[in-house]
């Protein structure tokens, strides 16, 4: 399993609702270990990301322009699944700097 040239769509977060005709997506990169990519959607103007895997696990540290103004920063941890279509989800828990809230987000990958 590797994340490189892979992406994704959010399908539901309980940080904000989720637009389904235009919900953020994600293209990942991978190498060695190491993740990063880029992000934009329906609340988000551009945002980047950069962090690590180790197996099923994924940690990554994000920033990212808000839509309403602003900007937002923070950390996730995501757990990789295979669904039975084969493809992959990414079940991200995560939380804003200076905000200790929790919050859970579902990604599905894109079929290429």
């Amino acid at each position: 399993m590797n994340l490189n040239d892979r992406k994704f769509v959010m399908v539901s977060s309980t940080a904000s609702a989720v637009d389904p005709d235009s919900p953020t997506e994600f293209h990942y990169w991978e190498s060695d270990g190491l993740v990063w990519g880029s992000y934009t959607g329906d609340t988000v103007i551009q945002g980047r990301f950069v962090g690590t895997r180790e197996g099923e696990n994924v940690q990554i540290s994000y920033v990212h322009a808000l839509k309403a103004g602003g900007t937002a920063a923070g950390r996730s941890s995501s757990r990789l699944e295979t669904g039975e279509d084969g493809l992959l989800r990414l079940v991200e828990e995560f939380s804003f700097d200076g905000d200790d809230t929790p919050h859970v987000s579902v990604c599905r990958e894109l079929a290429g």
